[in-house]
This record gives C-alpha cells, structure tokens and sequence, in this order.
C-alpha cells in the first residue's frame, strides 16, 4: 500500500488559511476536501488520512498523511502552496535494527475506573503531562515496534480545539491535549511499525493528532 505525504504551507495573509490555522476542526475539513466525498460513512479511515500542524522557522505548516493521493488543488486560491510525495523508499527501508528519527505529536490521557474517578472527582478521560505522558509514549513506542535509544521530554502544546456540528445534532465542542515526542529510536518489530505508521497513535486523530513521522538515522562516518 502506498502512503503519500502533503506538506501545505499555508499564506497567512489568506482568511481560510488563518481560520483553519486556528481552529483543529476547520483544519480537519479543509484536509478531507482534498479526498473524495463520496467515500462512505468514514473517509479519514478509508483513506488513511493523518495530518498535524507544525511550527517551523518559516512559519506554520500541515503535514497530511494518507493512502489515496490527496487533490490539492481543491486548495482556495490564495491559500498557500502544497507538495506532495510517496513514502515508497522510506516503507521499504524500514528493517530491524534500523536506527531512525521519531516524531509523534499524540494524545496522551488515562481512563481512570469509576470508582477513581468518583474519589478523586476526576472526569473520565485525563490528559497526561510531564513523566506520565514520557511513561505513555514509551508504551506506545514499544507498541509500534520501536525501542527508544533517546528521548527528549514530553513537550506540551496547545490543545486542539474547535467545534463540531453533527447533522442533526446540538453543536459538540472538541478539545484533544496535545503532546510532541521526539528522538531516535531502533526498529523491532517492522510489522507493528508499519501498522502504527499507517493508523497512528492515539486519540484525536481526526483533529491533528497521533501521526508517526519516523527518518533514517544518519549512521556515523
């Protein structure tokens, strides 16, 4: 199966690019215009859509994952400029004990039981921060067939936000914390990797969340 990888750089001078910059839903529709409508009752999973927004010294951009190549120029005019690529060489040098460069900017909660939940008034589902979301990547990693080599701290980041309107429905408020994990890292287990690579980690997938984005690691001369 073939994965494509999109980087949009949005034009912030364009309203839609700053609208959607700034809110997860929005990002989330502007993402899956770029696929076919007429993909069933769940199209992201059809088409293995993942993406996250990311902050780089030339400003924001959106990576977008996916197994059906996205059409972007259903983009606005003015929004920015995309470029597209397949993963073809990067799956095929996945191998046990390759050393690669992970990042993953994922959801990390915990589900307390009801009777925890009730002590400690907690709500269902609580977003983990510090050594508890490090303790969760490093069980998601093993997972994913990876085996950490480093790993930089949990770093927390804006929690993804926006609000949803169902058909048919009352207006539903969406809100995912968000955590980025980065280091290197040595390939177990290449199966659970590609599985991990191909459906992401975690919660919020839908609204910028659980995309694993792994690199060959350069090998010492």
């Amino acid at each position: 199966m073939t994965l494509w990888l999109t980087r949009i750089v949005p034009d912030t001078r364009s309203q839609y690019a700053r609208r959607d910059l700034a809110d997860a839903v929005g990002t989330h529709r502007r993402v899956m215009s770029l696929f076919p409508s007429d993909a069933g009752p769940d199209p992201r999973a059809r088409f293995g859509v993942l993406f996250r927004g990311e902050d780089t010294p030339q400003g924001p951009h959106i990576l977008v994952q996916s197994t059906h190549e996205p059409d972007t120029g259903r983009l606005p005019d003015g929004y920015g400029t995309a470029l597209t690529r397949r993963l073809d060489a990067l799956m095929d040098a996945i191998r046990p004990g390759l050393t690669v460069h992970y990042r993953c900017v994922a959801s990390p909660v915990r589900k307390p039981g009801a009777t925890t939940r009730a002590l400690y008034d907690l709500k269902a589902v609580v977003p983990l921060t510090g050594a508890a979301a490090d303790e969760w990547w490093l069980r998601q990693a093993d997972r994913s067939g990876l085996k950490p080599l480093t790993h930089r701290p949990a770093q927390p980041l804006d929690a993804a936000g926006g609000e949803r309107r169902p058909r048919g429905s009352a207006p539903q408020r969406v809100r995912h914390a968000r955590t980025q994990f980065d280091g290197t890292a040595a390939i177990i287990d290449t199966d659970q990797l590609k599985t991990a690579l191909l459906n992401g980690i975690g919660r919020g997938k839908a609204y910028g969340c659980g995309l694993l984005s792994i690199a060959p690691a350069r090998q010492p001369q």
